[in-house]
């Protein structure tokens, strides 16, 4: 039971749903927050930036009145009265225009990358957030989830939230800022025209809420089905000798094929409706362009000289403007509405992971190092070999040291991955100091399981697990693990150099206890021989060395941490049995006066073990030595010699 118990699958992350208004602007909140925690100055800037730079746009259509009614049209009537033209006033207005303009785009290009420099940092913010808290995380979340869905949360949904920040954000408030701006301009020059302008908006509103509640959807549902083919995809690359062995191409290829097209649908119809936001807005803001157009003239031809009604020929020019100006924004707003759904649900994932519960440590016993000074347990900086349990007690505040020696009791214990499917039933072991106890059984027994919890990989149901008298769930987790060296059967190896990976033991090793700890298991020979030899640059989870030699690496790493007590998974498994003849030596001095935990296939391996506990089904059938275990001609002595026969009267399965 190396995982989840049958029917507790990997999931993905949640699908987000942004059909909730309070949901979405819950999310777009939260969102702005995290930006504005880290980066109010820049927005502020920013805003100021925009302000600027929407001023300068609004002076300069402004200016259009100004130029035809006080400057183009008395020059005109000048020259026609043969009088000589002075264009010195024009120039100089034109000069404080200009003026104008430039200030706006220096505000602008300010704005464009200070946004630059906000966005990248959220984004590496957001990316170091969630692998810390992913390392936060229990087991059990990367037991039931896809680990390429996960990945597709650093890729995909964090980079959805570059196109919203560096642009959609800034076009939003520059479009806020630009349209008040220009109504209020419109208000000013002809409340008539801005009627009927804003009539149009009304519609050009309508058109929007409607194609953007049907992308939307969609949307959503594409960042989901991303997350989905990325997950296969990463499964398949990493079984992909499976894939070949069992001839499975053709059927991975029809799986894969049946995630895309999913993917296809979500992603043709969510852009589909987006993407045709902006033209149908683009025509209503021509349709509304006409309209003031005719509007306009008709008021300038017919009421020139009634008040609010009439125009004059420089103010319908700049109100044309700013009619476009008005509408534009609006479809810039909606055409932008497909990445900023895009990147809420991708938000929404995002902070699904991060609102994911860490795993609990209630634990306020500690391992430290330790010696004896004046026949006292005394707590040292120094790496003695010694260690001893730091236990604070809680009531009165006393410190007490307390030895590690390895003694572990499992009393009576019950667990299942979840609360109404109990995997493994009454529970009794007894470990002492130095002691080597074996699990052995048929896959899925409940060994691997036992070792997952006195790790505390999962926390138990019932009954109590001791570790030198003291309840594990007082220990602190990180102590309780460092004092457990652990070799996995699945071996995880990490691109670096040889000896790196080794020292991932314990970070502190020196070289020289790196090599020593290689030699321990047997691996300092064929290190030595690779091109260059403890600096050789591991690749692909060590996919260039064989099984057995990734395996006797990761002994290596055992033994480097020289742990006070021993967890070994299948150690030996994908060793062969010259290999592990050579190795098994080395192991026993690993082992010597600690306390070890083994799972064994091989039943030769365990033959020497103080305590050998026969599991099925996540029971205790049997217990005792290797002979004690073959003279009652039960279930080990089945596994071991092949035979099937009848257990021998009066043998009791515990002992």
């Amino acid at each position: 039971m190396a995982g989840p118990a049958p029917g507790h699958r990997r999931m993905t992350q949640p699908r987000a749903k942004m059909d909730d208004p309070k949901k979405t602007a819950k999310t777009f909140k939260r969102l702005l927050a995290l930006i504005l925690k880290r980066y109010k100055v820049h927005m502020i800037f920013v805003l100021l930036c925009i302000f600027v730079s929407v001023l300068a746009s609004v002076q300069g259509t402004l200016f259009i009145r100004t130029l035809f009614d006080d400057y183009i049209s008395p020059l005109v009537a000048q020259a026609q009265a043969g009088r000589q033209a002075d264009f010195t006033p024009l120039l100089f207005a034109i000069l404080r225009v200009a003026v104008f303009y430039l200030l706006g785009g220096a505000a602008a290009y300010a704005q464009s990358r200070i946004m630059i420099y906000v966005t990248q940092g959220t984004m590496r913010d957001l990316r170091n957030d969630i692998f810390r808290h992913m390392e936060s995380l229990p087991i059990k979340y990367f037991d039931t989830h896809a680990h390429g869905d996960i990945m597709s949360v650093y890729t995909n949904d964090v980079d959805t939230l570059r196109q919203m920040i560096s642009q959609s954000m800034t076009q939003v408030f520059n479009s806020a800022i630009t349209i008040a701006a220009s109504l209020a301009s419109m208000f000013a020059l002809s409340v008539p025209l801005t009627v009927v302008t804003l009539g149009m908006v009304a519609v050009m509103l309508f058109v929007s809420k409607t194609l953007a509640g049907k992308s939307g959807k969609y949307f959503v549902a594409q960042q989901t089905d991303l997350g989905k083919t990325n997950g296969y995809v990463e499964e398949m690359m990493k079984g992909q000798k499976v894939v070949k062995v069992f001839n499975h191409e053709k059927k991975s290829v029809e799986e894969f094929n049946a995630l895309n097209d999913q993917l296809f649908h979500s992603s043709y119809n969510a852009n589909m409706f987006a993407n045709i936001i902006m033209p149908v807005n683009g025509q209503l803001g021509n349709v509304s362009y006409v309209l003031c157009a005719i509007a306009g003239g008709a008021l300038a031809v017919t009421c020139g000289s009634i008040p609010i009604l009439g125009l004059s020929l420089g103010t319908l020019m700049s109100f044309l403007t700013f009619n476009k100006n008005f509408t534009q924004p609006i479809s810039q707003v909606s055409q932008q509405f497909n990445s900023i759904v895009m990147a809420l649900a991708g938000a929404e994932r995002i902070f699904a992971l991060l609102d994911e519960k860490s795993e609990e440590d209630n634990g306020y016993v500690t391992l430290v190092n330790a010696e004896y000074r004046n026949g006292k347990l005394c707590e040292t900086d120094k790496r003695t070999g010694l260690w001893a349990w730091k236990h604070t007690h809680q009531a009165t505040g006393e410190v007490e040291y307390k030895p590690l020696r390895g003694d572990l009791v499992m009393d009576d214990v019950d667990f299942g991955y979840t609360d109404d499917k109990i995997v493994l039933h009454h529970i009794d072991i007894y470990a002492k100091p130095g002691q080597k106890i074996a699990f052995v059984g048929s896959t899925g027994a409940g060994k691997t399981t036992i070792t997952n919890l006195i790790n505390r990989f999962y926390d138990i149901q019932d009954g109590k697990i001791r570790y030198d008298g003291i309840n594990i769930n007082k220990i602190k987790k990180a102590d309780l693990r460092r004092s457990l060296g652990v070799v996995l059967q699945e071996t995880n190896l990490f691109s670096d150099t040889i000896m790196e990976n080794i020292r991932y033991g314990r970070l502190d090793a020196t070289d020289e206890e790196v090599i020593e700890a290689a030699k321990l298991a047997n691996a300092d020979s064929f290190i030595r021989q690779l091109p260059d030899g403890y600096n050789t640059v591991i690749k692909a989870d060590g996919g260039s060395l064989s099984q057995g030699q990734r395996q006797m690496l990761a002994i290596a790493r055992a033994a480097v941490a020289d742990p006070p007590a021993l967890i070994l998974d299948e150690a030996t498994s994908s060793i062969d049995t010259r290999t592990e003849k050579m190795v098994q030596e080395s192991m026993d001095k690993l082992m010597k006066d600690r306390t070890t935990f083994v799972i064994a296939h091989r039943l030769s391996t365990v033959k020497n073990s103080d305590c050998i506990i026969v599991l099925e089904h996540g029971r205790i059938i049997e217990r005792g030595t290797h002979d004690q275990l073959l003279a009652q001609k039960g279930k080990y002595y089945q596994l071991y010699t092949g035979n099937v026969r009848p257990r021998v009267a009066g043998a009791s399965p515990r002992n």
